[in-house]
């Protein structure tokens, strides 16, 4: 089951802010422990070498591939496929996990702001797919065998976020994103690739301790975390390998009738706000 030996994957945001698990780090990591051969592309090179820190320590070294590159910039994207591609020869596997979120309504969110919010969350996912979709369509054409793309989402696209917060680009970036899926699974259905969505609730990742608590102006962070814990309907936030198990099912033979969809992993969050 969910076995990803002979496969080639590439993970985006394949680092983590902070100490801990992020949605990236804990996902490159599951791969590769399910066979995969991994390229993990990060823009920070010390987030990215406690990852491969991980992979040496678990004797998985020879099937990873650390790359630094800036998602957002096309020729570094293009070079980091085409260096995927020199080393482990195909691409099975693409999960686009760059993202983040900036606060802010329409008034008083910069331009420069909103810009940075759609090319952080949206332009990077297309980048991704505009490189890594003729390597599938490829290998489509020569074997039968296309591939697997998976977008990180968020249910900050869907329903308000906890503590009142509005962050208009990064919302519009993120619904923007899980159109963009289902548009591209439709048009490459018949050419071997799955195109999904995982659609991420409150998580528990370094990233609220390392941006969040500051962005709130929060004082108490432990008070904060526990309300976040509160607001969910399982009574605890999610954590990165929640989203990893999500990404790699998605990514997974198991998973070869499912396209053009989102698989929502938020405790019940986004029920009990629409109920």
């Amino acid at each position: 089951m969910l076995d990803f030996t002979g496969k080639v994957a590439l993970v985006t945001g394949a680092g983590s802010v902070g100490a801990g698990w992020g949605n990236g780090k804990a996902t490159a990591v599951l791969l590769a422990r399910q066979g995969a051969k991994v390229c993990g592309v990060d823009l920070n090179a010390e987030a990215l070498a406690a990852t491969t820190e991980i992979m040496q320590a678990e004797g998985m070294a020879d099937r990873w591939l650390p790359l630094t590159c800036n998602m957002t910039a096309s020729a570094e994207v293009e070079a980091v496929v085409t260096q995927c591609v020199a080393r482990f020869a195909r691409v099975d596997v693409l999960v686009n996990n760059v993202g983040g979120s900036a606060p802010g309504d329409p008034v008083s969110m910069t331009e420069d702001v909103w810009q940075q919010q759609l090319d952080f969350n949206l332009t990077t996912a297309f980048l991704g797919c505009k490189y890594v979709l003729p390597v599938m369509e490829s290998q489509f054409a020569t074997s039968g065998k296309g591939g697997a793309i998976v977008n990180i989402g968020s249910v900050g696209a869907m329903t308000f976020q906890l503590d009142g917060r509005v962050s208009a680009g990064y919302a519009a970036a993120k619904a923007g994103l899980v159109a963009f899926g289902r548009s591209t699974a439709i048009a490459y259905v018949r050419k071997g690739i799955r195109v999904n969505t995982v659609i991420p609730g409150s998580m528990h990742t370094p990233l609220v301790e390392h941006r969040l608590v500051r962005q709130l102006g929060a004082e108490d962070a432990a008070k904060l975390i526990a309300g976040r814990h509160a607001a969910v309907p399982m009574g605890r936030m999610g954590d990165a390998w929640d989203v990893a198990n999500a990404v790699v099912y998605l990514a997974s033979d198991e998973a070869g009738y499912i396209t053009a969809t989102q698989l929502v992993v938020d405790g019940g969050m986004t029920a009990a706000r629409s109920a």
